[in-house]
């Protein structure tokens, strides 16, 4: 997306103090953080070419550069990874026959894979964090047989649903982290018209979302806690892990794993042994 690479790096200029890098904090700055003037000199470039980095016209920029600016900027391995991503998307291809904005579909085995998960909540997210496909007790947790195929969109159930912030008691962690993933997920495919036409209509009809999406925050979806207040089973409170499928990089299987002999497994039991046992996908 136009602009992103800037962004991103001023962004992160911004939360670097000269002395955390080891330079005098002389006379008032007007904005905080590092100065362009210092992030090259401290990555061993030109001002004139950094300053032509963060103006998105890098795109013959060398790994070596990029590094450099990473360490300078003390990014994170996520971060690293962006910094990449959003530096040179003309490198980043679609894969053949899988066009960026395609339908997405789950195989059957997956879905027999879910469904074999017959005491834990398991869902399987796709591009642009859609929910393509979940078990019986995913359903019974969240509802998604319930919901239209739009519907069924995490970034839109947690910034447009008004019931959200009474699901989530930590929405804000929820919503920022969320945020984090889908900004990766736009550096790892800057041409999909369809994420852009998404963070178009979230940032129209959300100030949180906006706010959040200037921030430039990257983070995978690995691993957590999520508590989550469900209307009958009550407050949850839900270890989870995220597996990245090896024929698909693009689909993320979401296990929420209640710790063996705690209430949440019990309540999770409960509400289990009501759900219906078929589930299905989107």
């Amino acid at each position: 997306m136009d602009g992103d690479l800037g962004d991103f790096l001023r962004s992160r200029r911004a939360r670097i103090q000269p002395q955390d890098v080891g330079l005098p904090a002389h006379g008032r700055r007007r904005v905080p953080g590092l100065r362009r003037e210092e992030v090259a000199q401290l990555a061993g470039v030109s001002v004139d070419y950094y300053i032509r980095l963060e103006q998105g016209r890098g795109q013959s920029v060398s790994d070596a550069v990029l590094d450099a600016v990473a360490r300078v900027l003390k990014l994170d391995e996520t971060e690293h990874a962006h910094l990449h991503d959003v530096a040179r998307p003309a490198k980043r291809a679609p894969k053949q026959g899988r066009p960026c904005g395609g339908s997405q579909k789950v195989r059957p085995g997956l879905q027999l894979l879910l469904d074999t998960i017959e005491k834990a909540p398991a869902f399987v997210f796709g591009r642009r964090m859609d929910v393509l496909a979940w078990n019986a007790m995913g359903d019974a947790l969240l509802g998604y047989s319930t919901q239209s195929p739009r519907e069924r969109n995490v970034l839109r159930q947690v910034f447009l649903d008004p019931s959200a912030r009474d699901c989530y008691p930590d929405w804000a962690a929820v919503a920022a982290e969320t945020v984090a993933y889908l900004r990766l997920d736009a550096g790892r495919h800057p041409e999909d018209k369809q994420l852009a036409a998404l963070v178009g209509e979230l940032s129209l009809k959300s100030a949180d979302f906006r706010r959040l999406w200037a921030d430039h925050q990257v983070k995978e979806k690995t691993h957590g806690i999520k508590r989550i207040q469900h209307p009958v089973a009550g407050l949850l409170t839900i270890p989870y892990e995220t597996l990245t499928l090896p024929g698909d990089p693009d689909q993320l299987l979401v296990v929420y794993t209640p710790t063996p002999g705690s209430e949440t497994a019990e309540r999770l039991a409960l509400l289990g042994s009501w759900a219906p046992t078929s589930p299905s996908t989107a």
